[in-house]
């Protein structure tokens, strides 16, 4: 897809976003319904509005991709497709029920298996994060940057508790940082230089993390596994193991404190 194109379709993206934001905060205007599904992970009344609504837009900017999201049965068909949208309707469920601000609605259209187009939206902050690839990232239409430096002394690292205590353990000068439920909206802290890296457990999925992925590349920086590789989505199986995000400096310096310690973050 050529880079004009590209531009249109994330705009056009951020407008649809908007609207299924709109319908995530009217639903917590009343009582939330939610349940458990398979997995022990929450789902609520507007996760599934919200996929919904997305199932009927989405296909209008772009008929010919593929589709893959959190709650939408999967059609491995769209392994087949150049083109597919990834797609979590609420990212950080829990924190949506718990009337907290720290989800977000997420979406990429990945191209051979990396993302080419990602628009992340936080609804209660009002934080529309958008990226193409080869354009940069910008928050709020402000271009985004990671944090410089490659340094681990101070660092302000966000993920999972255990990894935290271990990184501090590692090193006592990494600053732990307060959690943000939603794992895309964590990372998409790191594009922002909020975060200074941030990590993610094993049994991620392409929908927690394609359009951050995108942000924090363009922003200038990378998110790898712990040996480095980085990610290929829109595989038969969209899941993924331990994960770090940084600018390139400091990832790489993660990368090689993390190097033989693998498994001490199962």
């Amino acid at each position: 897809m050529p880079d004009t194109d590209r531009g249109q379709l994330r705009d056009r993206l951020a407008v649809v976003l908007r609207e299924a934001g709109d319908i995530a905060l009217t639903s917590l205007k009343k009582p939330i319904k939610h349940w458990t599904k398979s997995g022990d992970s929450p789902v609520s009344e507007a996760d599934i509005a919200v996929n919904d609504f997305l199932v009927a837009r989405l296909p209008s900017l772009m008929p010919e991709a593929g589709w893959l999201s959190e709650e939408t049965e999967d059609d491995l068909a769209r392994t087949s497709s150049g083109a597919v949208w990834v797609v979590d309707p609420i990212d950080g469920t829990r924190a949506y029920i718990a009337g907290r601000a720290d989800w977000s609605i997420s979406v990429a259209l990945v191209e051979y298996e990396r993302p080419a187009v990602a628009a992340l939206y936080a609804p209660v902050t009002n934080e529309m994060f958008l990226a193409q690839r080869g354009g940069g990232a910008t928050l709020n239409g402000r271009r985004l940057q990671v944090s410089p430096g490659d340094t681990l002394n101070g660092a302000r690292c966000a993920g999972p508790q255990s990894y935290l205590k271990r990184l501090t353990q590692l090193n006592p000068r990494i600053l732990g940082q307060p959690k943000i439920n939603s794992l895309a909206l964590r990372i998409a802290k790191v594009a922002e230089g909020e975060f200074d890296a941030a990590f993610a457990s094993r049994n991620s999925h392409d929908w927690d993390l394609a359009a951050a992925d995108l942000l924090v590349h363009e922003a200038g920086g990378a998110l790898t596994d712990f040996t480095g590789q980085a990610l290929r989505y829109n595989q038969p199986e969209p899941t993924h193991g331990a994960l770090v995000a940084a600018g390139y400096a400091r990832h790489g310096a993660l990368i090689e404190m993390l190097r033989d310690r693998r498994s001490e973050f199962a």
